[in-house]
């Protein structure tokens, strides 16, 4: 074929589309005249890529998202819809920018989204039963047109049987730390966010259950490992807000046998060697005067202790304004690991006779001392000059014999067994004045021979910022002879303070003769 035929043939194509595009636009702009708002209409949408089956509301939508944030508060606004949208790393971001231009923007976007006059013109309303009300109605009633409505704690919609004691459980924070942590109160748990834009969100059960159920593995979590739990506060804010504010969690935690209270001996539960107290068993007394009690037998008998649960009651909230409060800032021993004081010092030598050296000799002494407290009121003590490496594997009641030789627990051999005791508990507004002040470790070991008795007595206290009931320090040391009936006190020039560490091969030592032997039958 003729180049030049198919040219003509290619141009008579086009110019017949042409002709049939031009009757169909005179054919459409019969139907719709055409202004010259509408054709800027037009032109704008063309502009921004506007599509034909979008609103004005999407445009103006789409329109502020492009925007650049200029200002604290549209950087502050933007970091909490990409938080809100599951994007952390561009939310952090966006925060960090809106702190850097004020420092107090948190403020003004309270201020703005979240003004006073709101909460007064509109009050919480109790819970209502959904037969009376239905669902769709008290959304539209209650919720503002004007303001975000933040997200939902319990989307199911079920039954608060768990009730919130927020407000009672951030009276010991700081202000700043009250305000932080009320402003996690509305938040919610984010599932992980799609990996890509057309891929579904993985599954998250988690976010989806009800509050109630949360709480309740929360609190199987505190009682299993207590630490596991206090880090939960560090995964999202939602967690945080219930870890500092369930102060149910926290009473299971004072209350129970695991970590608090009810473990705690205030009285001698046992004898020095494990064995029953008889019915006259007491205890020795330090410095005690004659009572020089009548013969008759007109002696009003001495009120019955509380026990340790019925005075940790009393304490909460008179005396501590929480439980979590009270777990933290009571004096309680730790069962889960050993305390152990390293004592360091110098003592001149003697120089040899033949020595022809005008310098005398320095000893540097090093030894250790250890105390294991376990749950039936008895305890390890032992000092020896061996290293914690040698001696911590061993430290249970099955190795404290002296048939040791050359075995690596041969440490053991001179381990004594024990008993302790905490003083108190101090009731609030009780007028008797035997009643101790709480604080004090009072333990009774046997001694070097059988005629001896040691009496310690120590003070728990806290080393570090974050740690508590981690140290005992020192408040005396007494020796008993039980032949004279003679008491005689140690110097403590060069002890040091016991500190605590933890012992992962112990468990909760739930044995109460602490042998590894209970520890195989749970593995």
């Amino acid at each position: 074929m003729d180049p030049k035929e198919l040219s003509t043939n290619t141009e008579a194509e086009l110019e017949s589309f042409r002709q049939k595009w031009r009757e169909e636009v005179a054919r459409a702009k019969a139907k719709r005249p055409v202004s010259a708002e509408s054709a800027n209409q037009d032109l704008c949408e063309k502009q921004h890529g506007r599509r034909l089956d979008e609103t004005s509301t999407q445009t103006a939508a789409a329109l502020a998202a492009t925007r650049e944030a200029s200002s604290a508060l549209e950087h502050y606004e933007k970091a909490v819809e990409k938080e809100s949208q599951g994007s952390m790393g561009d939310s952090v971001n966006l925060y960090r920018k809106a702190f850097k231009l004020d420092d107090k923007v948190h403020e003004t976007y309270k201020a703005k989204h979240f003004p006073p006059s709101y909460f007064k013109k509109h009050p919480p309303q109790p819970p209502q039963p959904s037969s009376t009300i239905p669902a769709s109605s008290s959304a539209t009633s209650t919720a503002p047109t004007s303001t975000p409505k933040p997200q939902d704690p319990n989307p199911e919609n079920a039954s608060v049987t768990v009730p919130n004691t927020a407000h009672q459980s951030l009276h010991a924070l700081s202000p700043d730390l009250q305000t932080l942590i009320s402003s996690f109160s509305s938040t919610s748990i984010h599932g992980e966010p799609p990996p890509t834009d057309l891929s579904p969100a993985p599954p998250s059960p988690i976010s989806t259950i009800p509050e109630e159920i949360l709480v309740e593995i929360l609190q199987h979590l505190a009682v299993k490992d207590v630490a596991s739990f206090v880090r939960l506060a560090q995964v999202c804010k939602r967690l945080a807000y219930l870890v500092i504010t369930e102060d149910g969690v926290w009473k299971r935690l004072s209350l129970g046998q695991e970590y608090g209270f009810g473990a705690m001996h205030y009285t001698w539960s046992c004898q020095m060697d494990g064995s029953p107290l008889s019915d006259d068993e007491g205890g020795f007394i330090l410095d005690t005067a004659d009572l020089n009690l009548p013969d008759s037998g007109d002696v009003e008998p001495a009120p019955e202790p509380l026990s340790p649960l019925s005075a940790t009651h009393l304490l909460v909230p008179s005396t501590y304004p929480t439980y979590r409060t009270l777990f933290h800032r009571r004096p309680r021993i730790r069962f889960n690991g050993c305390y152990i004081s390293t004592v360091n010092y110098m003592r001149p030598g003697q120089s040899s006779p033949t020595s022809v050296s005008w310098n005398s000799p320095i000893h540097i002494v090093t030894y250790y001392r250890y105390l294991r407290f376990l749950r039936d009121g008895t305890c390890i003590s032992l000092l020896t000059t061996a290293e914690p490496s040698d001696v911590v594997p061993y430290l249970y009641t099955e190795h404290m014999h002296k048939n040791h030789g050359a075995l690596p627990s041969a440490p053991m051999k001179d381990a004594v067994l024990g008993r302790w005791r905490m003083t108190g508990p101090a009731i609030p507004a009780s007028d008797s004045s035997e009643s101790e002040e709480e604080g004090t470790l009072v333990i009774e070991t046997a001694g070097a021979t059988p005629k001896y008795m040691y009496k310690l007595a120590l003070t728990l206290c806290n080393a570090g910022r974050g740690t508590k009931n981690n140290k005992l320090s020192w408040q005396g040391y007494w020796s008993y002879n039980r032949l004279t009936d003679d008491w005689g006190e140690f110097g403590l020039k060069n002890d040091r303070a016991f500190y605590w560490s933890r012992v992962r091969s112990y468990g909760m030592a739930w044995d109460e003769g602490a042998t590894k032997k209970k520890q195989k039958e749970n593995k």
